[in-house]
Formats: structure tokens, C-alpha cells, sequence
């Protein structure tokens, strides 16, 4: 089995002081069986006492604050991983719909998984629905046909999205990143009565080569009952394999921030993150991304609580 060593550094930088930084962190591997945590480390600005916690979802979250003042944090996470999964999936394919909808009455979890969004593109994604799920179809097919179809019909570009972007505007652009593409999956397989999670976490290299790899990247996890979990990738039309390592899951992105808080202070701020992969033959693959940040603070005499978010866009 693959072991990866992965490192991946936030760094906010401030044109002056700012104070009292208090932040979630969620970059701790998801723990599952499909994945070994030989070795993580946690370096911060100042080394603050973390204090962790589970959440809702079964993600690992902690959580800090930065107390003095300061014009720099840094947040660098240094994993070594092995991952588990077999390449192929030995999926069930003989459940269906009716088979969910049995499990998911009494589960809040896959109810609450299952709940489609409010969008003003309802009537295009029912036509999509339409395409994808006839009578008879089992739920593996039904997820593969719809991973295949965003892979087809949406295009891959860096750069004409935010993390912000709704489904409404990434159906208007047909376009995005990996992010955008779990979005639109998501909503179309909840539409079809499909519980289905988003993951986070990073692609790692492979021979083949796929879209992401080396950064932060975004796929989809639908419940199919025999099995469980099951992650499969729009971005690059495969299910999820041991070159998929998983950090946290929830309903959207906004579920899975890698690093989101405050701080006090009248600054203008900056944000770049950087990822290296490593492949266990020593090869690796990187990328530093310098986030343009939506809302920058103008400065003033008056202390402000400004959003601290570390809103790099998984790729």
C-alpha cells in the first residue's frame, strides 16, 4: 500500500499588528479504515496550545488562539500517510433507490445528507435527473453515469470560480475546479434520493496522472446500503482510490474549511497556501497558491474583528 508525505503550509500575512487570532483548524487525517496515520505534525506561529474536538460529522477540529500581537501566521501541517484502499471497489450492484430510503428513515445523518439545496437552476437539474436516472437502475450505476457526466459536460478551469460560487453560477459557466464539480454531483445525486457527503482532502501522484494532484483537492462520497461510503471523483471521472487521502466531510465546502477564525486589528491581509505531495518512490509533486482575498480590511484607527479564512479553493 502507497505511503505519502504531505506538507502543506497557510500562512496569512498582515501590512500591520493584528491580535487575539482565534482559529479552527481542519487538517487532521479522517479517520477511517481506508486510511494509517504513521505521523503528523503541527507547527504554528507561537506554538499555541491546540485544544481538539470531534464534530457533527466525524471530523477532527481544533482549535487556537494567538494572543500577543503579531503580522505573520503560519500554519504548517507535515503528514506521513499509507492508504488502504484497494484500486478496485467491490461495489454492490443490486441496490437500489427504495433500499436507501429504508436505511435513511431513521438515520438523521443520511437524511440530513440527502436534503437538496435551494437553487434557482431547478428546473435544468431536473432535466439532468431525468437523463441519469431511469427506472430499473441500480444506485452504483446511477452514481457512475453522474461522476461520468460531470466529467463530460463540465469543463476543467482554474480560475473562473470562487469558493463562494453557487451551483447556480457554476451551471451558467458549465466550468470550474474539483470543488465545483462535487457541488453539482451532490445536488444531482441528492435529487435522485442519494445521500452524498463532500470530502476534502488531497490527491496524490500517480502513473497516470489526474487533475489536482499535489494540492488540496474536492470529491463526493455517495451511501449506497452493502457497502457504505463509497468516494468516487467527478474531477477526473474514477472512484475514490489509495491515491485519494480523505481530511474531513460534510454536506459543502463551508463544512470542510481547512482553516477558518478571526482576529482583532485594523490590517489589510494576505494569504498563500502551499501543498507538496510526495510519492513514496520520491517523486513530488507541488503547488503555492496566492489567494486573492474577496474582502480586504481598509485600515482605521478603531480596533475591528476581522474574518480570518483561509479561503484557498480545492483544486
Amino acid at each position: 500500500m502507497p505511503i505519502f508525505k504531505i506538507y502543506h503550509i497557510t500562512k496569512y500575512e498582515y501590512d500591520r499588528p493584528v491580535k487575539e487570532s482565534m482559529n479552527n483548524i481542519m487538517i487532521f487525517p479522517y479517520q477511517s479504515a481506508e486510511q494509517e496515520i504513521l505521523q503528523h505534525e503541527l507547527v504554528i506561529t507561537d506554538h499555541p496550545e491546540i485544544f481538539t474536538y470531534t464534530d457533527y460529522w466525524g471530523n477532527k477540529i481544533g482549535t487556537f488562539n494567538l494572543l500577543r500581537p503579531h503580522r505573520e501566521l503560519s500554519i504548517e501541517s507535515k503528514l506521513l500517510i499509507r492508504t488502504l484502499s484497494p484500486e478496485q471497489i467491490p461495489l454492490p450492484s443490486d441496490t437500489f433507490a427504495k433500499d436507501v430510503e429504508a436505511v435513511a428513515y431513521n438515520d438523521l445523518h443520511l437524511l440530513e445528507l440527502e436534503r437538496v439545496s435551494r437553487m434557482d437552476s431547478i428546473v435544468q437539474m431536473e432535466q439532468f435527473v431525468r437523463q441519469l436516472s431511469q427506472p430499473g437502475k441500480n444506485i452504483r450505476l446511477v452514481v457512475e453515469d453522474t461522476c461520468r457526466f460531470i466529467f463530460t459536460e463540465f469543463t476543467y478551469i482554474k480560475g473562473i470560480t470562487t469558493i463562494e460560487s453557487t451551483v447556480d453560477e457554476i451551471l451558467e459557466k458549465k466550468a470550474g475546479v474539483c470543488q465545483d464539480f462535487a457541488h453539482v454531483m451532490l445536488e444531482l445525486l441528492r435529487m435522485m434520493g442519494i445521500p452524498s457527503r463532500y470530502v476534502s482532502g488531497y490527491i496524490c501522484p500517480n502513473k497516470n496522472g489526474m487533475r489536482g494532484e499535489g494540492a488540496t483537492h474536492a470529491w463526493v462520497e455517495a451511501y449506497i446500503p452493502g457497502y457504505g461510503w463509497a468516494g468516487i471523483d467527478p474531477t477526473n471521472n474514477v472512484w475514490a482510490t489509495n491515491h485519494h487521502v480523505k481530511l474531513a466531510v460534510g454536506r459543502d465546502f463551508t463544512d470542510c474549511t481547512p482553516v477558518k477564525g478571526t482576529f482583532k486589528g485594523p490590517a489589510r491581509q494576505s494569504l498563500s497556501v502551499y501543498v507538496s505531495v510526495g510519492y513514496e518512490d520520491g517523486e513530488t509533486f507541488e503547488e503555492l497558491t496566492n489567494v486573492q482575498l474577496e474582502k480586504q480590511v481598509t485600515p482605521a484607527i478603531h480596533e475591528l474583528i476581522i474574518d480570518n479564512f483561509a479561503g484557498q479553493q480545492q483544486q
